[in-house]
C-alpha cells in the first residue's frame, strides 16, 4: 500500500516562502512522476506542479509558474515544493499525487493514482 504524506504547509505573509514535503511510505518511489495540487474555499481542485522521475523534467501551472519549484530526493522518497513570493491567492490545501508513468503525462488528477491528506497553506496580506 502506497502512503504520501504532505508536511511543511502553515500561514506566512504574502511575500514570504514555504517548503512543502510529501514523503512516500509503502512502495517504491522512485519510478513514478509526482504531482502537486491545490484546493482552496469553494474552487475545484487545480494542477500546480509536476516533476518525471525518468528524466527529471518539471512542469508548472502559469499561476506559479516562476516562484514554485518542485524537486525529489530518490533516496529519501521524498519530493519538494518550494514556494517563494507567495501571494494571497496562494491559500489553499496542497495535495501531493503519485503519477502512474515514469514522466508526467498531463496535469488531470486522473494522470495521478495516489494522494495524500493534504497540508494548509494560508498566505496573509
Amino acid at each position: 500500500q502506497v502512503q504520501l504524506v504532505e508536511s511543511g504547509g502553515g500561514l506566512v505573509q504574502a511575500g514570504g516562502s514555504l517548503r512543502l514535503s510529501c514523503a512516500q511510505s509503502g512502495r517504491t518511489f522512485s519510478r513514478y512522476a509526482m504531482g502537486w495540487f491545490r484546493q482552496a474555499p469553494g474552487k475545484e481542485r487545480e494542477f500546480v506542479a509536476a516533476i518525471s522521475w525518468s528524466d527529471g523534467n518539471t512542469y508548472y501551472a502559469d499561476s506559479v509558474k516562476g516562484r514554485f519549484t518542485t524537486s525529489r530526493d530518490n533516496a529519501k522518497n521524498t519530493v519538494y515544493l518550494q514556494m517563494n513570493s507567495l501571494k494571497p491567492e496562494d491559500t489553499a490545501v496542497y495535495y501531493c499525487a503519485r503519477g502512474k508513468f515514469m514522466v508526467v503525462t498531463g496535469t488531470s488528477e486522473r494522470e495521478y493514482d495516489y494522494w495524500g491528506q493534504g497540508t494548509q497553506v494560508t498566505v496573509s496580506s
